[in-house]
């Protein structure tokens, strides 16, 4: 299993990159920009990248899926932050701006914010509505990753 060649898009360039998973926790670059493909932080997605980084990740993809006039919101943002840098590399974890991406809100019928979606290879596999601790976030990712 840790010679399974895996695909992981660019957090910088968006570009699809591919690596054995026995070297996720190497470092690893991207093989156009040159810059790491794991950062510790949340990746911001727009209507440009979102299909991207969902479809093209073999790792599954965490969206916190929030507005700027959202309290809860505002109040777990640097707890995704947190959960960032301690998922990586077996997740992503991405913020996407409903009221600037309004389509893409409306395409996963969001309906209350904060809402945390998880991704693997483009399918949803998870979703919770409502703000986490630290604790409750990893936990619940991690309960998604096997």
């Amino acid at each position: 299993m840790t010679n399974e060649s895996l695909h992981l898009v660019c957090p910088h360039c968006d570009a699809t990159n591919r690596l054995l998973r026995a070297r996720l926790d190497e470092g690893a670059k991207c093989g156009k920009c040159k810059r790491p493909l794991f950062t510790a932080q949340a990746l911001v997605l727009t209507h440009a990248n979102f299909h991207q980084h969902i479809a093209r990740s073999d790792i599954p993809v965490v969206v916190d899926f929030w507005a700027p006039w959202c309290g809860p919101c505002k109040m777990m943002a640097p707890i995704f932050e947190q959960a960032a840098a301690q998922l990586e590399p077996q997740a992503r974890l991405a913020k996407l701006n409903t009221e600037a991406e309004q389509g893409i809100a409306s395409e996963f019928g969001i309906r209350s914010i904060p809402t945390l979606i998880i991704f693997r290879k483009g399918q949803e596999i998870a979703r919770q509505s409502g703000a986490m601790d630290l604790s409750a976030l990893v936990r619940w990712v991690r309960s998604h990753l096997a």
